[in-house]
């Protein structure tokens, strides 16, 4: 068999093995799935009628509050998915399982791409859950075309790629789960520095730069424009490039730590 083909199949293996460590141990993905879901209903049921008030400047109507924050929990699901990857990357370094795949004649960089593309499959499917709820308690987007559904997927999509080589790496260079945890936090904490519950413009001054030169707000106000049909401007192709650079430094730090000899 070729290299690429080799690669592949062995890939391939890895993810069903985190697909169905993922089945078999549910809980730590529905803990982190139901962070953003209870903060959907927190913000809605009990301050979305002044933070409708607030935004749309008119009376109390807080299906205007679920438009705007709906885009920014959708990535901060993301955030809270890929912690469970830091976790499970740091349980398979400390209890041997990769000392023995490197003693086995398998691809040598398919255990850390079976982890990525588990994650990515589980980030998805978190951010259709979290969306469907959503959409039950009022959620509409009405005003997005076909073309417009399929970039802010692709947002999504790439936005989770870029996450989790951040996670792996995270969770490589963790000696146990819990200081895995705990590093791979700010992904969590960064959506509440951003343009997710309120717009950058109502914030101290202080802080407004710490909220605008973040790669969440971008990703943000690019898929509320795609998902309320309002405009981007620039803040696509700023999220686009955030991305990018982080899968960029993701996949080289990742890559670089798992390749170095265990001392």
């Amino acid at each position: 068999m070729s290299s690429l083909a080799v690669a592949l199949r062995d890939s391939s293996t890895m993810l069903r093995r985190n697909l169905l460590h993922a089945r078999r141990y549910p809980s730590l993905t529905l803990n982190l799935l139901l962070t953003p879901i209870m903060l959907l209903l927190l913000f809605v049921y009990v301050f979305g009628d002044t933070m409708s008030a607030g935004i749309g400047g008119g009376g109390p109507d807080r299906s205007a509050y679920i438009a705007y924050i709906v885009p920014g929990l959708l990535l901060m699901t993301i955030g809270s998915t890929v912690v469970g990857t830091a976790v499970s990357v740091s349980n398979d370094m400390s209890e041997g399982i990769i000392a023995r795949f490197r003693t086995m004649a398998i691809h040598r960089g398919s255990v850390i791409v079976g982890h990525v593309i588990g994650s990515v499959l589980q980030s998805v499917i978190s951010v259709v859950l979290v969306g469907a709820v959503a959409v039950a308690i009022g959620f509409r987007s009405a005003d997005a075309t076909v073309l417009e559904w399929l970039a802010a997927f692709g947002l999504l999509v790439l936005f989770a790629m870029a996450l989790t080589w951040i996670a792996v790496g995270m969770g490589l260079i963790s000696p146990t789960a819990e200081a895995a945890s705990n590093n791979a936090l700010p992904l969590v904490l960064l959506p509440l520095l951003s343009s997710a519950f309120v717009p950058i413009d109502s914030m101290p001054g202080w802080i407004q730069p710490v909220v605008e030169y973040q790669p969440f707000t971008p990703a943000i106000e690019t898929l509320r424009g795609l998902l309320l049909g309002t405009g981007i401007g620039n803040n696509g192709w700023l999220a686009v490039g955030w991305c990018l650079g982080l899968t960029v430094l993701g996949y080289v730090w990742s890559t670089s730590k798992f390749d170095q000899d265990p001392k």
